[in-house]
Formats: structure tokens, C-alpha cells, sequence
């Protein structure tokens, strides 16, 4: 494709294009967030304890993370757009079956799948946008690309909310089918074929063994920690947790190793993390894990407190979280002028300061008596952040890397902010978890309930992760623990949405690594590489 200039007219099948990939990404994207506001629903319906809902979703973002290098590969080899399509086809197969599910294993398992299929779109739509695109609707596609990604995320909890009150949370799922036989024709009538004819053809067996068993390792020992024992288990032997989490960091090293010693020897490697001597590419790296962690994990923690403490129902979450979609669409139109006159640095760091100011207010403002509107009005200037950092800093991150390489580097910058959702449900869901629980019986000691009644409190709030809450305040003999287990899981929220203030605030510090004045890419990128 020629390069186009600042003028020339985005052509329709151009628009239809963006849409196109735009569509595929809000699926895959949405279905990271949609059942969190239904959660409460599916461990009711289910039977889920609070591992089997940690893991409902980290094991999506788990396996996303994990495979995403591998296709990304694939789909460079052999073409993005037929990665992209079967991708899509793997994706509803599984959301058929979490829709059906009858059992948590089988729930978890279908994610699992879907996590396949999520792992064979994203990377195929940014390696497309990036190859297809250039000039002032590059700058645009990225824009679209990137808010679909934090609007989304918001959209999802509201979606979510309104299928788990008035239909089936079963439809958060199966929703994904018409919608994805909608992307499918799109890609047949609007996608060019890209792929890269001189990447050298062959497989990394170890690359892909070594991270995804690491990464597993690791989501594993942060999610069963409070389940195990963090060191010993209850009876007194040695916990797994530990045991995984040093073998999971021990293979992520030994991927280094393996991986830099592939590719010095010539053979056919995961990934080339010479890529992170690109100073765009390594600092935008750190900035998107840091991100996504703070993100993904709030997204994770707050409907449980919404629901659980504060009373709200599965749709009247998703319509406070619906606040924070507004402010990402909102902002979004505005992005590529703010680009250009203000550089993306700077609306990246910008965008990261406005979601650390909003997630700190409201870490400041939450009590069991805080209205929804001071919620959605924080949420709404977090949006606004959401808006303006996402789509930029994806673009940073791309803005010096060859096209050639572009579908190597689209995975690798969406395996890391995969990484940071799953660590960010392991860790801030797991903290949520954890603390509330130890509130709770700490309060309960101040009760008039009997040790055995206080033990029976403390396990259902602890398994259901805060679910199980209204069930006690609806029945008037357990109104006094309710009260005590609705303020635990409210001072809980206020350390785990500090921590993710005190994240995000890190992520702003990581931007001034980056270049200082960087416009919206109007050409293919050209590698920079530092001394």
C-alpha cells in the first residue's frame, strides 16, 4: 500500500476495515470483563469458590498471554487474516461451550479455549492494522484500535450486568456468536492478506514450553496462595505455592536464555528479544504491564464490592462501570489532535495520571455509605484516562519497529499486558480476597456469635470472595455479621484500589524513559535502535 499523505481521504472499505478488526478485538477484549459483574451470579449458580472465580478469569488472560508469541509467528508465516479468521471461528466454539457450562471445571475449561482462540485474534488485528495502514489513517486505525480496547473493558461489566439480571449470564457467552459471524464476513470482503515471506519458516518447541509452563507457574502460586498456605498448608507440610512459584520464575529465566541463544545460533526463535533494545518498544513494554496489571485488576475487584457491600445488582454495577466507557469514548475523537499537537508521549503520561488521580479518590471516598454517583464520577475521569493512554501507548510501543517484524512485536506487547491482567487478578483479586477475609473474622470478634457461627461466616465470605454478603444481610439472624463482613470487604477495597492507584503512578514514571515529543506515526516505523 502506497504511503498516504496528511489529505488523502480515507477511502470506505478503509473505515469498514477498522471496523472489522475493531469488532474481532471488542469480543476478545469484552470477554475478559463481561463475566466480572456477573460473577456473583455464576458462583451462586455454579457453585464457584473464590480460587475457581480467580481463575474463571486469569486462565483466560493465562493462556491469551501464553500462546499469543507462538501465533503471533503464525500468523507472520502463513497470514494475518487467516489467523485472524480461525481465531474467531476457535473463539465462539469455546463461548458456546462456557454458555452450556454445568460445572466449574467446565467453565474453566472453555475459557481455557477461548483463551486459545482470544490468543490467535488480538495479535492478527494489530499486525494487520500495522501492516495495512499508513499516513493519517495509520494515526486513526491505532485511535479505533486502542479506546476499543478500554471501551470495552467497561462495556463488558454492563453487558454483563444486564444479561445476569434480566436474561442468562449463559448469553455473556453465547452473545459472541452472532457478532462473530459479523467479523468474519467483514474480513472476508474489507482485510488484505499480509504476512512476512522472509521470516524464516520453523518451530520454537522449547520457547513455547518454557513460557507457558513459567507464566502458569506463577498465575498458579499467586492465585492458590490464600488456598495452600503461602509457605506451609494448615497441616503443617509444604505448600505447593512456593514450589511453583519458583519453578514458574526459573523457566521465564531459562526462556531468556534459551530464546537469546536461538536466535545468536540463527535457528527459528519465539521471540527476538533484541526487540527490547528499541528504547520505544522496552520502556512502552514495562509501561503496558504496569498498566494492565492496575487495570484488570481493579475491573476484577470492584463489581465483588459494588455487589457485595455496597448492594448493588448485577445491573445497576454494570450501569456505575458503564461510566468509565463513556469517559474512554468520550476522549477518544480527540485523541489523534492531542497526538499531534501535544505528541504521544506526552497523552500517554497524561492519560495514566488522570486513571492514578481517579483510582486514588476513590480509594480515599469508599465507605459502606458512599453513593454511586461519587463511584461513577471517578470512574468517569479513570475512563478519560483510559481513553487517552491505551491507544497511544500501543502505538509508542509499535512507532520504530519494521513492519517485517510487527506481527513478532504485536505479540509480544499483547503477551505483557495479558501478563499484567493475570497478574493483576492473582495479585490485587487475591489481596482483595485475603484481606477481607481476615477483616471479617477480626469484626466478628466483637459479635455475639458463637466461635462455630463466626467460622461459618468467615468461610462463606472467603469462598464466594464477598458474593455470599447479601445472602446474610437479607436474613435477619446474621444482619450483625453482614454489617461486619460488608465493612471488611469496603476497608479491603480501599488497600487493593490504593495499591492499584500506586501502580498506575508507577507506570507514569516509566513514560519519561520515552521519547518527549513523539507525533502520531504518518509511515511505516523504522527501527531506532540504542547504542
Amino acid at each position: 500500500m502506497s504511503e498516504q499523505t496528511e489529505h488523502t481521504p480515507i477511502s470506505r472499505r478503509q473505515w469498514l476495515a477498522m471496523a472489522t478488526l475493531s469488532l474481532g478485538v471488542s469480543l476478545v477484549i469484552m470477554d475478559a470483563t463481561i463475566v466480572n459483574v456477573a460473577l456473583p451470579v455464576v458462583i451462586e449458580d455454579l457453585g464457584l469458590n473464590s480460587a475457581g472465580a480467580q481463575w474463571m478469569n486469569a486462565v483466560y488472560s493465562l493462556v491469551f498471554a501464553s500462546l499469543m508469541l507462538t501465533v503471533g509467528r503464525i500468523g507472520d508465516l502463513y497470514g494475518r487474516r487467516r489467523l485472524y479468521a480461525v481465531g474467531l471461528v476457535v473463539f465462539m466454539v469455546a463461548s458456546l461451550g462456557a454458555g452450556a457450562a454445568t460445572t466449574p471445571a467446565m467453565l474453566i475449561a472453555s475459557r481455557v479455549v477461548q483463551g486459545l482462540g482470544a490468543a490467535m485474534v488480538l495479535p492478527s488485528t494489530l499486525s494487520t492494522l500495522n501492516a495495512m495502514f499508513t499516513g493519517r489513517a495509520r494515526g486513526i486505525a491505532f485511535a479505533i484500535w486502542g479506546s476499543t480496547i478500554g471501551g470495552m473493558a467497561a462495556v463488558g461489566p454492563l453487558l454483563g450486568g444486564w444479561l445476569a439480571t434480566d436474561v442468562s449470564w449463559r448469553w455473556a457467552f453465547w452473545l459472541n456468536i452472532p457478532f462473530g459471524i459479523l467479523a468474519l464476513v467483514g474480513i472476508a470482503r474489507t482485510l488484505d492478506e499480509t504476512r512476512d515471506t522472509s521470516l524464516q519458516r520453523g518451530t520454537d518447541v522449547p520457547g513455547v514450553l518454557l513460557s507457558s509452563l513459567g507464566l502458569a507457574g506463577i498465575v498458579f502460586g499467586l492465585i492458590e496462595g490464600g488456598y495452600y498456605g503461602w509457605w506451609l498448608t494448615d497441616a503443617g507440610t509444604l505448600s505447593p505455592v512456593p514450589v511453583a512459584l519458583a519453578l514458574g520464575v526459573a523457566l521465564v529465566a531459562a526462556f531468556v536464555v534459551v530464546e537469546r541463544r536461538r536466535v545468536r545460533a540463527g535457528k527459528v526463535a519465539l521471540v527476538d528479544l533484541g526487540l527490547l533494545r528499541i528504547r520505544t518498544f522496552r520502556f512502552g513494554m514495562i509501561a503496558a504491564l504496569i498498566v494492565a496489571l492496575g487495570e484488570f485488576g481493579l475491573l476484577f475487584t470492584l463489581p465483588l464490592l459494588l455487589q457485595g457491600a455496597l448492594g448493588y445488582s448485577a445491573l445497576g454495577t454494570g450501569w456505575i462501570v458503564l461510566w468509565l466507557a463513556l469517559g474512554t469514548f468520550l476522549i477518544s475523537g480527540g485523541i489523534p489532535h492531542l497526538a499531534e499537537r501535544l505528541g504521544q508521549t506526552a497523552v500517554v503520561r497524561t492519560g495514566l495520571v488522570l486513571e492514578a488521580v481517579a483510582i486514588g479518590g476513590l480509594a480515599l471516598t469508599l465507605s459502606t455509605s458512599v453513593s454511586g454517583a461519587v463511584v461513577a464520577a471517578w470512574l468517569f475521569l479513570y475512563g478519560l484516562g483510559v481513553g487517552m493512554a491505551t491507544a497511544q501507548l500501543t502505538s509508542v510501543i509499535l512507532a520504530d519497529v519494521p513492519v517485517a517484524e510487527s506481527g513478532q512485536a504485536s505479540g509480544f506487547q499483547t503477551t505483557v499486558r495479558q501478563l499484567g491482567s493475570a497478574l493483576g487478578v492473582a495479585l490485587l483479586g487475591g489481596l482483595l480476597i485475603a484481606t477481607m477475609t481476615t477483616q471479617t473474622q477480626a469484626r466478628l470478634a466483637d459479635t455475639a456469635l458463637s466461635p462455630a457461627e463466626q467460622e461459618r461466616v468467615v468461610e462463606l465470605v472467603h469462598d464466594s470472595a464477598g458474593a455470599g454478603i447479601p445472602a446474610l444481610v437479607a436474613d435477619p439472624a446474621t444482619s450483625e455479621a453482614a454489617a461486619a463482613a460488608q465493612t471488611a470487604l469496603v476497608e479491603a477495597s480501599r488497600i487493593t484500589t490504593g495499591i492499584a492507584a500506586g501502580v498506575l503512578l508507577l507506570g507514569v514514571t516509566v513514560t519519561f524513559a520515552l521519547p518527549g515529543r513523539r507525533r502520531a506515526a504518518t509511515a511505516p516505523p523504522v527501527a531506532t535502535l540504542d547504542a
